[in-house]
């Protein structure tokens, strides 16, 4: 499931201060750290999922089921892993980000492959998506 679906769900609202989203997604949910988080919520304000609006942020609906339905691949390439190896997802994040430092700045799709693959785990389903 999609973070910022996750964040609504467990708040209720769409609407979020932008510490609140940030402590909602790495203290109550446990899904990133906090500079994680903030990197993230700067993304997906980039990205119209999160629009600006009374300096509050209000998730796009409209564009997360857009999103949903096309998937984020590196989200679901990250669940994929964790669950496979019984990680919890910031260890996965942890983990890619470290090929980062090892590989350079690939794109981070590319990353969690490599990384996947690295701890054994069966990335297969997930090659022909990949844009190389």
């Amino acid at each position: 499931m999609h973070p910022l679906k996750r964040a609504v769900d467990y708040k209720g609202s769409t609407e979020f201060t932008k510490s609140e989203l940030v402590g909602i997604l790495s203290f109550s949910l446990r899904i990133m750290g906090v500079k994680e988080a903030k990197e993230f919520i700067a993304e997906a304000v980039k990205s119209g999922l999160l629009t600006e609006r009374d300096g509050k942020l209000v998730v796009n609906e409209a564009a997360l089921d857009e999103e949903r339905k096309g998937g984020d691949l590196f989200e679901e390439m990250v669940e994929h892993i964790a669950s496979s190896l019984g990680w919890e997802r910031a260890d996965v994040i942890d983990g890619i980000n470290g090929m980062r430092e090892r590989y350079g700045d690939l794109d981070k799709k590319v990353l969690a492959y490599l990384f996947g693959m690295d701890k054994g785990v069966d990335m297969a389903r997930f090659r022909e998506r990949l844009e190389l």
